[in-house]
């Protein structure tokens, strides 16, 4: 999901002008998670803008993240000229807001906090703080009285988050829930295959192959700009500074062959010192029972749904429900992300809300449009 709502969903808040003693009420059909998003928006936003959101106390915001009301405070002196102005400032400061100032004010503001912070963290976990709790509880609601409470053809289920391992070898997990991964040699660091591109640097007088660059995984202009430095750096080293070269044509990690790997230099080190991609299985392995053998050997999910289709039989039984019906459910799920990034947006523990419709083959088509 995005960090904010969509732009256009912004309109209706830009350059509403009401005296500065009263407040605008304004109802948004907006879920609880984009209230916050746009509490998010307005602390970075610059002060000269012609409306602002009231400061945040406690109570205003335990009351943006528990309702679908906004109340938003404008100048009242503000010239309509003003307002076109914030209008077109306020997209620009849209833009602009980074990861880092949404981690920062979700800190501070006490909807989420790192996990085991007083320890120096854990990467990839997280804890919600009293407004993020009270949020996440007013999503979770709102999903399940839309998705379960609300439809007659829809039963919830709360599965267990250990299972027999031969659900996972049945589904396909054990042998290919995975991604690939790639080790420094120097540094000892771990990266991804598939967000580490590469390039190779090709003289444009020659068309000669002089080595290669490897950048990160981000925005066009971002990569490019990395790889220009690299560039730039190697040509020197190699007595060609200033060299002109042809732009480059990234490809990711998993499509370089053995040759091209080892002059592939490393995003930690700089050299070429990568291993070759290889699988690593993303499922959490954890032992059940006293001993600690192969037989005890289980795994925390890595998704819901295998619940769902493995009480399929016991969920359609016991609530006389016939085909086609749903089955919906929300839990936690575990991945061993090789590298957690994007705050909560990749994660190694989360919940999911998850539902799945079962429905005759012959009669698929049929149902779609519903």
């Amino acid at each position: 999901p995005a960090p904010f709502p969509p732009l256009p969903t912004l309109r209706p808040l830009i350059g509403r002008i009401v005296p500065p003693t009263s407040v605008y009420n304004m109802r948004l059909s907006l879920p609880p998670a984009c209230i916050v998003s746009l509490v998010m928006l307005s602390a970075s936003l610059p002060s000269s803008l012609a409306w602002r959101l009231p400061p945040l106390t406690r109570s205003t915001a335990r009351h943006l993240a528990t309702t679908s009301r906004l109340f938003v405070v404008t100048d009242a002196a503000a010239s309509d000229a003003t307002a076109a102005e914030a209008s077109s400032s306020s997209y620009d400061a849209y833009e602009k807001v980074s990861m880092d100032d949404i981690i920062g004010l979700c800190k501070r503001r006490g909807f989420i906090f790192p996990s085991s912070e007083i320890y120096n963290g854990m990467a990839g976990f997280y804890d919600y703080g009293p407004l993020g709790v009270e949020l996440k509880k007013n999503i979770k609601d709102t999903w399940w009285k839309t998705m379960v409470t609300r439809r007659e053809d829809v039963v919830g289920l709360d599965s267990s988050i250990v299972h027999n391992p031969k659900v996972w070898k049945s589904s396909g997990h054990l042998d290919g829930f995975s991604d690939p991964m790639v080790d420094c040699k120097e540094t000892k660091l771990r990266y991804r295959a598939d967000q580490l591109f590469f390039s190779p640097i090709i003289l444009a007088d020659s068309a000669e192959t002089v080595g290669y660059v490897c950048v990160q995984e981000g925005n066009d202009a971002d990569m490019v700009k990395s790889a220009k430095k690299q560039a730039k750096k190697f040509l020197k080293a190699a007595d060609k500074a200033g060299a002109p070269y042809e732009a480059f044509a990234f490809k990711d990690l998993t499509e370089a062959t053995e040759d091209e790997m080892g002059k592939i230099p490393s995003p930690g080190s700089g050299k070429p010192t990568l291993t070759m991609p290889r699988d690593f299985n993303l499922m959490f392995q954890t032992n059940v029972g006293a001993m600690s053998d192969a037989s005890s050997v289980a795994y925390l999910r890595p998704e819901t749904a295998q619940g769902i289709f493995i009480n399929f039989k016991n969920a359609m039984g016991t609530s006389r429900s016939k085909i086609p019906f749903g089955v919906a459910q929300i839990g936690k799920a575990f991945r061993n992300e090789i590298t957690p990034r994007n705050f909560i947006f990749r994660s190694r523990e989360f919940e999911q809300m998850v539902g799945r419709a079962f429905v005759w083959q012959t009669c698929h088509s049929s149902l779609v449009s519903h």
